[in-house]
């Protein structure tokens, strides 16, 4: 579904990506790990469309997208949940809900919107409650919803359990792979990479803007170099 050839990506002349190369299988669920400043949330945004790749192509079902704007990879099917959820604190649940279907006709909007609510019933329960006032894990739950409202075919997730607690991360991490189970090929960046690799299909390593190593997700898990840089082991 997606192909990322030789990208490379850069603020200013401070290199960000560097020939990265990568595929996601339609119904797959792929994680990248690696520690902060590696580059991985530049990568979600230069797939988003919101930051500029210096060379390199992104193919998306065979479709070259590199210089796609972002609202035109939206309608074709790729949506992000940014890193800090991001949702719009004054407006209602159900406000932030409906901005996220906003490419789709009211009546997709409402079929949507029913599935976001069975998903995660405490969101229907404060529906007109603003999204500030919701504690960080329904706001996860909010953000993931707001970008289910798209039908998303490749859902980006930017850091989904940053900052909560342990009980929440295994809930977070319980609603991905009931989306992978539902259909949904997701692209997973997470700085918990036990739990990331343990939901994965298949990992990536990114290290200062470059893949170093990549497999499946237990093969990774597995792997010493892993275990000793990022699972503490």
């Amino acid at each position: 579904m997606l192909e990322i050839r030789a990208l490379e990506a850069r603020y200013g002349r401070i290199p960000a990506l560097r020939g990265i190369d990568l595929h996601v299988g339609e119904g797959q669920l792929v994680a990248l790990v690696g520690a902060n400043g590696a580059g991985k949330s530049t990568l979600l945004r230069a797939l988003s469309g919101v930051q500029r790749v210096s060379a390199g192509q992104v193919l998306f079902c065979g479709e070259d997208i590199t210089r796609a704007a972002s609202d035109r990879r939206v309608r074709l099917g790729i949506v992000q949940v940014p890193e800090g959820r991001l949702v719009f604190a004054p407006l209602s649940v159900e406000d932030n809900l409906r901005l996220g279907g906003y490419t789709r006709t009211r009546d997709e909007s409402d079929a949507a919107l029913a599935g976001v609510f069975e998903m995660f019933p405490v969101l229907k329960s404060r529906r007109r409650q603003p999204a500030g006032t919701l504690s960080g894990g329904q706001q996860q739950m909010l953000a993931i919803g707001r970008a289910m409202m798209a039908r998303p075919r490749l859902l980006l997730l930017d850091e989904p359990s940053m900052g909560l607690a342990p009980r929440l991360v295994k809930e977070i991490f319980a609603t991905i792979r009931a989306l992978k189970a539902a259909g949904t090929t997701i692209f997973l960046v997470d700085q918990n990479a036990r739990a990331a690799l343990a939901a994965a299909d298949r990992g990536y390593v990114l290290e200062t803007g470059r893949i170093v190593l990549s497999g499946s997700g237990a093969q990774l898990l597995d792997d010493e170099q892993v275990k000793e840089a990022y699972l503490g082991l």
